[in-house]
């Protein structure tokens, strides 16, 4: 399936706040921290504010390495809830609701007080 995103570069708020996140879990890789945050964001029922977020840290993969094994079906993730948030699906609209829902979702996980370590993160998956 292709992907309407083809580099993700993330803000250097979001790098920092993963940062943090690789020290307190020990998942040392940025991709996998960015599949928790997108989908915790996308388990969230309002719609991700329309900011602004500027692409200003270093730290930028691809859509593949974003979502490795699991990139198809986080795709069709998105569009359905892009379909449900009475969004469109054309490309644009999924690579700026994807950049909202990553950026929303490391915030949530940086800011959760009780993840501490990695057990904490998958407790999040029996809430």
């Amino acid at each position: 399936m292709e992907s309407p995103i083809e580099r993700i570069r993330l803000s250097q708020t979001a790098k920092d706040r993963l940062v943090k996140l690789k020290r307190q879990t020990k998942i040392d890789q940025w991709n996998i921290l960015c599949r928790w945050a997108f989908c915790r964001s996308l388990a969230e029922p309002s719609i991700p504010s329309p900011v602004p977020i500027p692409a200003d840290s270093n730290v930028e993969m691809t859509w593949k390495v974003f979502g490795g094994d699991l990139a198809d079906l986080l795709l069709i993730a998105l569009k359905q809830r892009c379909h449900e948030d009475g969004l469109g699906t054309d490309k644009e609209t999924l690579a700026t609701q994807f950049r909202l829902h990553l950026h929303r979702g490391i915030g949530y996980l940086a800011g959760d007080p009780n993840l501490k370590k990695i057990e904490n993160l998958l407790a999040l998956t029996l809430n």
